[in-house]
This record gives structure tokens, sequence and C-alpha cells, in this order.
């Protein structure tokens, strides 16, 4: 990879910060993009002190479309194209379902699914332009198979498989390719969250995973980095969970 440039959603922390580092490792230079820009701008900062990797920390609330536009302007007037989609950002509150209210319903799908929707409508014409371009959606190993105190979560990552099937399809022909990662519990924030108001979850979790403990953030960002190479070029549609054995249907 060489002089490409990367826009990553929700890169402020986590999963996020990490598939940045790890695509700058691979000579990429990263659109961090975030609705956080104390978070964004950290990740710059770590980006151009140890990667030394030319980064833009854009604003991007990805549950509006005109704000997902402003950010994708302001990258592409700044390093003149896109050629990698990374749509990490995702949020979940997990709980029962009917615990549920319908406002938390709305934030999840909007963030979750509507979220890389707007994302891949402004960056997808201009991949389409260059004639080349990789786009990896993260999903979750949920959307797969359920989980339990997520529902309408699980539905929206669900709906973010086939979303990337579907744009694999339509955007063969411009010769892009759409792919997803679908990671299983992983240690990062968002667990540590979860863990504040359900203590033992990750004791649970480490139980009934095969390897015995979570996802790092650099075990997701590494499958995004494949998906985003020249080794990929001829894998399309493709969902890859990165889950330890979790799940293995």
């Amino acid at each position: 990879m060489t002089e490409k440039i990367a826009f990553i959603t929700g890169a402020g922390r986590g999963i996020g910060r990490e598939i940045a580092k790890t695509l700058a490792n691979k000579n990429m230079k990263i659109v961090v993009s975030d609705i956080n820009m104390e978070n964004a701008e950290e990740t710059v900062s770590i980006l151009k002190k140890e990667k030394n990797t030319e980064a833009l920390v854009v604003h991007c609330d990805v549950t509006k479309l005109e704000s997902v536009q402003k950010a994708v302007k302001e990258a592409v007037n700044h390093f003149g194209t896109i050629d990698v989609l990374v749509n990490n950002a995702g949020w979940d509150k997990v709980e029962p379902f009917l615990k549920n209210e319908p406002s938390t319903w709305k934030t999840i799908v909007d963030i979750n699914l509507m979220g890389q929707i707007h994302t891949c409508k402004e960056i997808l014409p201009i991949m389409i332009e260059n004639g080349s371009g990789k786009v990896v959606n993260v999903a979750s190993d949920s959307g797969r198979v359920g989980s339990s105190g997520e529902a309408v979560y699980s539905a929206a990552k669900g709906g973010i498989i086939s979303f990337t099937k579907t744009m694999a399809r339509e955007m063969a022909r411009h010769k892009l390719n759409v792919n997803c990662i679908a990671p299983g519990p992983s240690n990062t924030p968002f667990i540590e969250e979860i863990s504040s108001y359900n203590e033992g979850i990750v004791k649970a979790l480490e139980k009934a995973i095969p390897f015995r403990r979570l996802a790092e953030a650099q075990d997701i960002a590494n499958g995004v980095a494949f998906f985003a190479s020249d080794e990929a070029d001829y894998i399309t549609g493709q969902t890859l969970s990165v889950n330890g054995g979790l799940t293995m249907a």
C-alpha cells in the first residue's frame, strides 16, 4: 500500500484508533473522523508522533448525512481523494429488548446502520471515479448469530452484513471491493462500560471463547488491514468473523 488515503469513522479511540495505527503502518495517510474531537485529535497526534504519518482530523456525526458530506469534502479538499473507507463507528446499550426505549432503538440504528449507509453514499462515487477502492464495514458477530441483550444492535449489524453483500455486487463492475469484519467480544472502552453495570460478563465471555480471551483491538485491525490490502483484490462480499472461535458457523 503506497500513498493511499483511508477514511476511518469512529477513529478517536478503541478499535478505530487501532485501525488507524495499523493502516498507517501500511503507508496510508489517515482521515480520522469522529464525533468526539478531543479523542480524534489525540489519535492524530499519535499517528504523527509514533507513525510519522500524515493525518487529518474531521468532525463527523455519521447519523447525519449533512455532517458526513462536510467531513468527506474536507478530506477530499485536503488529500485529493479517498481510497479506503472503514466504517467503524458504532454504539450499543446492552439490556433486554422489552426494556429498550424507542429512543434507544433509533440511536442504535442511526449509528450502526444508517451511519455506514451515509458514508458509502458519499464516498463510493469518489472511488468509482478513481476506478478502484476498498470498503471495509465493521459489523458484529451478533449480526450473524444474535446476542442476548442486543436485539436491535444485532438487527442493525445484520443489516450491515446484507448491505455489504449487496454493495459488493453493485460495485464489482466498478472494480471496488466491499467486505465486512464481524468482531466478537473485544477488549475495548465499550466492554469496560458494560462491565460497570454487568459484573462478571468479561469472565463469562472469556470462559465461552475457545482462546479464553477477548479480542484485542489489534486483532480486529489486522482483519481490516487485510481487506484493505492488495492481497484482497479478488475478495468481495465476504464477512470475516474475528472472535477467537466463539462462533464457527
